[in-house]
């Protein structure tokens, strides 16, 4: 028996989510951004963010044992931040630094469109493979990384040392799953050749979780800035072709990744796998490997009621934080996205996500009672 299931690393933040007046009619950001406008909101939310707090109190709601592991500066948002998590025991594995402030995003998200984050990466710039608790690590049955991009120090050197760091772990037989952010194409990590980096680190990554976008940036980036920049384009999930993400899914699981789940936002999302039985090998997973191995399937979003989204900030995070809880709990597969969208969707509802959001069984009793589709391939 390990000690926690789960170390969550990577991006610690603290989100500042200006209260847009909930009966604004929204259609896009040009609309609503016009110079010498002012807008008039209800105020403004601080709560955590980035992968570390988010998974984290998501999946501490599921019931499951967690250590997370990030970086926070000695200053007042640092301070906010191991507040906030002293409140739910889960403050054990944040360091502190005097060397920079801690990170903030400002969550730009009026109601009815997608929301805009202007991120400030803060102490994130130099947190290194020397902050990670490799003592909690060896006592967990998964780590779990995420946010490469907004880590300097993990994407330099074309991912050295996160590359060497996942190695590493999966030598302590612990399984190792990786989430993602959109890189600015502007900012350093954006001008990387992700599809290189992607290459060697994907051979040691046993769970891969990124969004839509960020998997085309990352591995067809040339595709995602002619979409991004067409004429018609809505939105990158809006221009998704199912067998170009089909094949893109085949390439990344044929890289060694044994779970693949593509988050598609309001679409749903999709699953991919290989053959699993290595992670069965590793830190007392018991995945059925009848139901696990070569799976390939689509789940539909569950459908969200306006009237009661709240944030859309850290709905990707909470989306993974049911998958991997499900993992943990030996689900099959479609159960296992199945929770993942429900979980996603739900967080919308959400100002605090271990206050507000389902525990594990009203979302069981949830799934029973909404229908959702699932395509399988």
């Amino acid at each position: 028996m390990k000690k926690f299931d789960v170390v969550i690393s990577g991006y610690t933040c603290v989100d500042l989510i200006p209260d847009f007046k909930k009966k604004q009619s929204v259609t896009s950001f040009s609309n609503l951004f016009i110079p010498g406008k002012l807008i008039e909101i209800d105020g403004i939310s601080f709560v955590l963010g980035g992968v570390v707090p988010n998974t984290g109190l998501a999946m501490k709601k599921f019931d499951k044992k967690v250590f997370l592991n990030g970086l926070v500066g000695d200053d007042f948002i640092g301070k906010i931040a191991i507040e906030w998590l002293d409140k739910y025991y889960l403050s054990e594995g944040i360091r502190l630094t005097d060397k920079a402030g801690t990170a903030f995003s400002i969550v730009i998200a009026p109601p009815g469109i997608d929301r805009i984050f202007l991120e400030s990466p803060g102490c994130n710039q130099i947190f290194d493979a020397s902050f990670i608790d490799f003592d909690a690590v060896t006592e967990s049955r998964i780590f779990h990384f995420g946010y490469p991009p907004l880590l300097k120090q993990f994407y330099q050197n074309n991912g050295g040392q996160l590359v060497d760091l996942f190695s590493e772990i999966q030598k302590l037989g612990v399984v190792t799953s990786l989430d993602f952010s959109l890189p600015d194409p502007e900012s350093e990590s954006g001008r990387l050749n992700w599809p290189e980096i992607m290459h060697k680190l994907l051979p040691v990554t046993d769970i891969f979780v990124p969004s839509l976008e960020e998997v085309f940036q990352i591995m067809l980036p040339g595709q995602f800035d002619e979409i991004l920049t067409s004429e018609v384009s809505n939105g990158i999930i809006n221009q998704m072709i199912l067998n170009k993400i089909r094949e893109i899914g085949k390439q990344i699981v044929g890289s060694g990744v044994k779970i693949l789940l593509i988050k598609a936002g309001h679409y749903g999302a999709y699953l991919l796998t290989g053959d699993v039985s290595s992670i069965n090998e590793k830190a007392g997973l018991k995945l059925k490997t009848g139901k696990w191995n070569n799976c390939e399937l689509w789940c539909n979003a569950y459908k969200a009621d306006p009237l009661k989204i709240k944030n859309s900030s850290g709905a990707g995070d909470t989306s993974v934080a049911a998958f991997l809880s499900a993992i943990l709990d030996d689900e099959n597969p479609e159960s296992a996205v199945r929770y993942a969208a429900l979980a996603g969707r739900n967080n919308l509802y959400c100002k605090n996500i271990y206050e507000d959001l389902s525990n594990w069984e009203e979302m069981t009793e949830e799934i029973k009672s909404e229908e959702n589709e699932l395509i399988w391939f």
